[in-house]
């Protein structure tokens, strides 16, 4: 499935990641990791905050994704189910209409 996983950093625990040399080094694991078809950065109330999409095999590998964000940047992690234009095109197709 098709996720958006959203994370949102701590601004004074990302400070010290950046600082230390390790956000960047977090950042490259959770992208070789995920493997993302879009990975976006940006601030969202003030943090920072990626948007990365990608496919999940697995729900089990939640965790594994998300705790070293939760135990490095204290950071507030979210996943949603999304959709591409294809994958909406084929739920559209299928409502009979």
């Amino acid at each position: 499935m098709r996720v958006l996983l959203k994370v949102a950093m701590d601004t004074e625990k990302a400070n010290e990641a950046i600082g230390n040399g390790t956000l960047p080094k977090l950042i490259e694991a959770s992208l070789e990791q995920t493997k993302p078809e879009a990975a976006y950065f940006t601030t969202e109330n003030g943090q920072r905050t990626a948007f990365l999409f990608f496919e999940m095999e697995d729900s089990s590998q939640m965790p594994v994704i998300s705790e070293p964000f939760f135990t490095n940047l204290g950071a507030k992690v979210s996943y949603t189910p999304v959709m591409n234009r294809e994958d909406l095109k084929k739920g559209l197709s299928q409502l009979g209409r």
